[in-house]
């Protein structure tokens, strides 16, 4: 396992859910969970443009003496050994430098706010800020742990979709998971989208790890996002336009993120490919 995840572990319910569908992903792609145990609300991450403080709801501090305790044994139940991270490089005493060195980043909807305000349809602002300046992929977990068995990528023909169809069939190829694509043509026609795929160099790809291609020429998006697996990792890229009252990652996103269930991996535009 020379890819890593890094998870920021709360010790509550819902984090046992979170970590373990962040245990569940690195042991499906072959990576290790890199686990932070936060002493404080705070930290920064250091991105190449961008700073993001992340300020942390205060259940992320739950009963520290058992989170390490509670963290490990969930990680050893599926066989890996775990992993903690310290921090080595603080900008105040209560501020830890989080470096941005690793392969793909577990965020639940929210990590500023308290979990029962918190439902489908909402990512909060810090989440989105991540998604926005990271280099590498956010997980996005469902908020009960549920196994995926199949990976469905959203592919609309943008350069950012291009990185998401890339990074899909690069985890298809790793897990050996059925791999699907989802479509809405709209207004263009399929040749275009066959073309920004046969630039981008994936025709081959597509052709050898694709197993089904979903184009709805037809249909409202929202009502076509029914025939998404229930059990299928979405891979998706985001895209900002701008800073209102939060991040605006596209309508398609924004609609995808509040209909569908599934866990989601998240390419932002700053994403550098690393697998």
């Amino acid at each position: 396992m020379d890819k890593s995840l890094f998870h920021i572990f709360r010790n509550t319910p819902l984090g046992r859910e979170t970590l373990l569908q962040s245990v569940y992903f690195c042991k499906t792609v072959g990576a290790y969970p890199m686990i932070y145990i936060p002493k404080t609300t705070k930290f920064l991450m250091y991105f190449e443009n961008d700073v993001v403080q992340v300020d942390l709801d205060d259940t992320y501090l739950t009963s520290p003496q058992t989170a390490r305790t509670h963290a490990a044994q969930l990680v050893e139940q599926a066989g890996i050994k775990p992993v903690f991270f310290t921090p080595k490089h603080y900008t105040a005493s209560t501020l830890p430098d989080i470096p941005t060195h690793f392969d793909f980043m577990c965020c639940p909807r929210s990590i500023s706010d308290l979990s029962n305000k918190i439902g489908l349809g909402y990512i909060g602002p810090r989440v989105r800020r991540m998604v926005q300046a990271a280099p590498f992929p956010v997980l996005i977990p469902s908020p009960a742990f549920k196994e995926w068995k199949s990976i469905t990528v959203f592919f609309g023909g943008s350069a950012n979709a291009v990185n998401a169809l890339r990074l899909g069939i690069n985890l298809g190829r790793t897990t050996g998971m059925d791999l699907n694509v989802f479509t809405q043509i709209g207004r263009r026609k399929v040749d275009y989208y066959e073309k920004v795929i046969a630039d981008s160099g994936l025709e081959k790809d597509v052709q050898r790890y694709v197993k089904n291609w979903q184009r709805f020429e037809s249909g409202k998006f929202r009502e076509n996002l029914y025939e998404v697996p229930h059990d299928a990792l979405v891979v998706l890229g985001a895209f900002g336009h701008g800073l209102i009252r939060d991040f605006i990652f596209g309508s398609k996103m924004e609609m995808i993120q509040s209909t569908v269930t599934n866990s989601m991996l998240i390419v932002g535009p700053n994403y550098v490919a690393r697998l």
